[in-house]
């Protein structure tokens, strides 16, 4: 039968729909055959994007040049513009301001053919204390008052590019989906005096019936109330609001734990394409006891529908209990 779950942080609901359940090799990924072609990320082409922003560069060649193991740029197409004041203004009953932000890519290996998942733990760790770097940076901007960082690794999960990169885009306001999160870890913490993180990774590692990996330092779950079939979270089981206060010897463990989650998807699931995101406490706001930092990871095996935009439920075919044993028993 259906089930409903209430999702603790958010209060949303989603239906779990046993009925509609697949194994995961029934699910339809998305097409695995590269298009080949010019890259504008590949080594060689570094005068088709804009001047870097900064790279690691082992053997010290010349900006801009090959020789780079991770290179950050500039959008070509950015969705916010550096330049400029925020002027909000009112039009009527309307609110408005300028487009203003920073849009960057993270271009996380010079070889085209390589996927998050297959590169070195140490190769990894540079590229998750890169976007520290650049928070860290960009922090100092006090228009900016969030920094998200993602990922879309293939079409399904929106990639224009398939040379394996990531991007972060900072806001002058605090996205919608975020604010639930912070209002949900607030009430919680009004009620309990803990985070409701905290308590959540107490939970799952008690039961285990939902831990896809869990290590000393970082755990990897399915959440009680999934919007998505292999939703799949990572969080550090120290307790730290802001992604970029994390120190940097901790990033190694994050490493680790992200590249054998992304393995373990891939193998159970026939390498999707997926989406995650990193959701971080706002950038100017002080270290807070109420929100923990997470990672979100969303292979794209379904697609939203009319229900899902009207209702604002999410139908979930595959109970994260299940997700989590088929990710578990992957082979690597």
């Amino acid at each position: 039968m259906p089930e409903l779950r209430k999702d603790p942080i958010t209060n949303r609901w989603v239906i779990i729909s046993t009925e509609r359940g697949k194994r995961p090799g029934d699910w339809l990924v998305g097409p695995k055959v590269r298009s080949g072609g010019f890259c504008p990320f590949c080594p060689g082409n570094e005068d088709k994007t804009p001047p870097e922003i900064v790279a690691l560069r082992p053997n010290s060649s010349a900006p801009n040049t090959t020789g780079w193991s991770i290179r950050v740029v500039p959008n070509k197409f950015p969705a916010l513009q550096i330049e400029g004041d925020l002027n909000p203004r009112g039009e009527g009953l309307y609110d408005l301001m300028n487009g203003v932000g920073a849009h960057e890519v993270i271009i996380e290996t010079p070889n085209h053919l390589a996927e998050l998942a297959d590169l070195s733990l140490d190769h990894v760790q540079d590229i998750l204390l890169t976007y520290r770097a650049r928070i860290l940076d960009l922090k100092n901007d006090t228009r900016f008052k969030y920094i998200l960082v993602f990922k879309n690794r293939g079409t399904a999960a929106g990639a224009s590019l398939e040379h394996s990169h990531s991007q972060l885009i900072a806001t002058p306001i605090i996205p919608k989906r975020v604010q639930e999160e912070l209002f949900g870890a607030h009430q919680h913490f009004e009620l309990k005096e803990r985070c409701i993180y905290c308590d959540i990774l107490r939970q799952e590692l008690h039961s285990g019936k939902r831990v896809v990996v869990a290590r000393a330092d970082y755990v990897a779950i399915e959440p009680f109330a999934p919007r998505f079939p292999f939703e799949t979270w990572l969080l550090p089981t120290r307790h730290v609001s802001h992604f970029e206060a994390t120190e940097p010897e901790l990033y190694h463990g994050l490493a680790v734990t992200l590249q054998e989650t992304l393995q373990r998807i891939s193998s159970a699931l026939d390498d999707p394409h997926y989406n995650f995101i990193l959701h971080t406490f706002p950038l100017q706001e002080p270290a807070s006891l109420e929100y923990h930092w997470h990672l979100e990871i969303i292979p794209k095996l379904t697609r939203v529908a009319g229900f899902e935009w009207g209702s604002g439920f999410y139908i979930n075919p595959t109970p994260p209990e299940i997700a989590a044993q088929h990710l578990r028993d992957a082979r690597l």
